[in-house]
């Protein structure tokens, strides 16, 4: 048994295609104010394949030292914009046949394992800020809440943790749809 080198990593990533309808989902990054977490989900966005993050609100954009020492240049492959208003880019994403999903813990949330990403030929996930999770005025343009589930005593993941985790979850559940 042998590591693999940073080269044969990256040649079996090359090879690979991301699955059509993960590689058509988007995210939302509305009012986060931590540039490490900013470039830690624009790593995760380049490793899952994901096709574009939106950028709004107060949340720092490329380029900046503090996103790039935690994207590791991620943010020169994934595809993003920055449009300051949210509610507009998701009233604009509904209009081109996206299902926006915030993930977000409400009374009625769909636990991640539940849900059925499958139906959904254009998804875009909201993610809320560290503080106060998905603005209020975000949350009548979502379709589905979706919610991780948890077993500690904490209550909430970092944003780019929650990030990498439903981005997984999206690969499983898109991989052979």
């Amino acid at each position: 048994m042998n590591k693999l080198s940073t080269k044969q990593i990256l040649e079996e990533n090359l090879a690979r295609t991301a699955p059509s309808k993960l590689s058509s989902l988007k995210i939302l990054v509305p009012n986060i104010r931590s540039l490490h977490n900013v470039g830690s989900i624009f790593r995760s966005a380049d490793a899952f394949g994901i096709s574009e993050i939106i950028l709004s609100g107060y949340t720092p954009t490329p380029p900046r030292p503090e996103i790039n020492k935690t994207a590791i240049g991620a943010e020169e492959f994934v595809n993003w914009r920055y449009q300051e208003n949210a509610r507009e880019v998701l009233q604009e994403l509904k209009e081109e046949g996206y299902f926006i999903v915030g993930l977000e813990q409400t009374d009625n949330s769909t636990e991640l394992p539940d849900f059925e990403a499958g139906k959904h030929q254009k998804i875009c996930i909201v993610l809320g800020s560290e503080v106060s999770g998905i603005e209020d005025q975000l949350l009548p343009l979502v379709d589905e809440f979706v919610s991780i589930p948890q077993y500690g005593h904490k209550h909430s993941l970092n944003v780019s943790v929650a990030a990498g985790v439903i981005l997984y979850a999206m690969l499983e559940k898109l991989w052979k749809a």
